[in-house]
C-alpha cells in the first residue's frame, strides 16, 4: 500500500486523464480487441460512479487503419500514415461507443492539432469545451488529428499530448497505462535483478537512461522514455502522475484504492500558471539566444527578466513574439520565453545596456529581451 499521504493526493483528484496507448487496445495480432474496450470502460466507469470526471487520451487509429488498408508494417511515409488515421479513427471510435453504450455513457471526439494549441483563442476554445462536457459529465476522446499531421503541426506522441491536456481539461491526476508495470531500475527485459520503482518524488530532476527505452511492436511509437518526459511536463503543472500495466483489468480500481501499483511520479516545485506551461511545453521555438553566467543566475535564482546586455548570441532566425529556448554558456536549455524583437534586432542589441537601445536602433519597444511574465524556466 502507498503512505496515507500519497494516497491522499490520489483520492482527492477530482478530474483525472487517462492516456491508453495502442499496446493496450489491440491483440496480439495488432488488431483493436473490444473485449479489452469493455474492461477499459468498467473502469472509467467505476471513477465516473465515484463522482470523477475522466477525460481519456487514446492512441489507436493508425493501429486500425494499418489492417483494414492491408499494411504488414507500420509504413514510413506521412501520407501512408494519414491515409491509415483516416480510416482507423472511426473505428477506433466506434469501438469505445460499443464499449461505453451498455453504460449509458455519452462520449465526444476531441481531434487535436499542435496548432490547436499554439494558437492561443483556439487553446482557450478547446479548453472551454473540454470543460463544458467534463461539467455534463461526458467522457472526452482524445486523439492527435493525424490525418492531417504534418511535421510542422504535428505535437509528437499521444504520450506528449496527454500531458499538455492536462492543463486543458484541468487535471488533478496523470494516468498512462502501457504495457509494462512502471518503472524500472534497468530494462527488465534484459536485467531479471531490475526493481520496479513506487515512487520518484523529484520528476522534472530524474535522468532517463536505464529503464525501458523503445516499443517493439509496429503499431507503437515511442516507449518509457516519452513517458518520462510527459509526467514532467505533468509535473510542472503541478500533476501527480502514474505509469502503469493497462493490462491488469482493475489497475485503476487498485491505484485508487492506495495499492502500491505502477509508478508515482511527483515534482517538489510550485506548479506553473496556465499561461507559462503554455508559453514552456506548447508552443515550439523558432530559435534560441545564449546568455552570460550572469544573465542565468539572474533568470533562475533571482526571478528576472532578460535583458539584452546578457545576451552573447544569436541562433536562428525569428520575429518578435516568437519563443526563443534560452541556453547558458555550456549549451544547456535553462528555459525558453517570448521575445519582444526580432533575431536581427537582438543581434544588433545584444551585450549593450537597455539605455542604449533607442541610440542603437532609432526606436525602442522595450528594456526587456524577454519580459519576466513571458520567460518559463525549466
Amino acid at each position: 500500500m502507498r503512505d496515507q499521504e500519497h494516497h491522499q493526493l490520489i483520492q482527492k483528484a477530482q478530474t483525472i486523464l487517462i492516456k491508453v496507448g495502442t499496446s493496450i487496445l489491440t491483440n496480439e495480432k495488432g488488431r483493436l480487441d473490444l473485449k479489452i474496450f469493455q474492461k477499459l470502460a468498467r473502469q472509467i466507469v467505476y471513477l465516473k460512479n465515484n463522482k470523477k470526471k475522466v477525460a481519456l487520451v487514446s492512441s489507436g487509429a493508425i493501429a486500425s487503419g494499418l489492417h483494414q488498408l492491408g499494411y504488414q508494417h507500420r509504413p514510413q511515409q506521412i501520407v501512408d500514415l494519414q491515409a491509415c488515421a483516416a480510416v482507423g479513427q472511426p473505428t477506433l471510435f466506434h469501438h469505445y461507443e460499443k464499449a461505453f453504450s451498455r453504460h449509458k455513457v455519452s462520449l465526444a471526439q476531441i481531434l487535436i492539432t499542435r496548432e490547436d494549441l499554439e494558437n492561443r483563442r483556439r487553446y482557450i476554445n478547446a479548453k472551454n469545451t473540454l470543460q463544458a462536457l467534463l461539467n455534463r459529465n461526458v467522457l472526452p476522446i482524445i486523439n492527435e488529428n493525424d490525418t492531417v499531421m504534418v511535421e510542422e503541426i504535428k505535437v509528437g506522441d499521444n504520450d506528449n499530448l496527454a500531458a499538455l491536456m492536462t492543463n486543458l481539461v484541468e487535471a488533478d491526476l496523470l494516468i498512462i497505462l502501457t504495457d509494462c508495470d512502471g518503472l524500472y531500475t534497468e530494462d527488465p527485459r534484459v536485467h531479471k535483478d531490475a526493481k520496479l520503482i513506487s515512487l520518484i518524488q523529484h520528476a522534472e530532476k530524474y535522468s532517463f537512461e536505464k529503464s525501458l527505452k523503445t516499443a517493439t511492436r509496429m503499431t507503437t511509437i515511442g516507449g518509457m522514455e516519452t513517458k518520462i518526459k510527459a509526467v514532467q511536463t505533468a509535473t510542472h503543472f503541478g500533476v501527480p502522475s502514474i505509469i502503469a500495466n493497462g493490462h491488469d483489468p482493475h489497475v485503476i480500481k487498485k491505484i485508487m484504492e492506495g495499492s502500491n501499483t505502477g509508478t508515482l511520479f511527483l515534482s517538489d516545485q510550485t506548479p506553473l500558471a496556465a499561461r507559462k506551461h503554455w508559453i514552456g511545453y506548447v508552443l515550439k521555438a523558432n530559435g534560441s539566444v545564449t546568455v552570460d553566467a550572469g544573465a542565468a543566475k539572474a533568470l533562475i535564482d533571482g526571478k528576472k527578466s532578460l535583458l539584452p546586455s546578457g545576451i552573447i548570441s544569436i541562433q536562428g532566425s525569428f520575429g518578435m513574439g516568437d519563443v526563443v529556448d534560452i541556453m547558458n554558456v555550456d549549451g544547456k536549455k535553462i528555459g525558453c520565453g517570448i521575445v519582444t524583437y526580432n533575431a536581427e534586432e537582438l543581434n544588433k542589441i545584444k551585450k549593450t545596456k537597455s539605455s542604449d537601445i533607442q541610440k542603437i536602433l532609432g526606436y525602442k519597444y522595450t528594456d526587456e529581451a524577454i519580459h519576466r511574465d513571458d520567460l518559463v524556466i525549466l
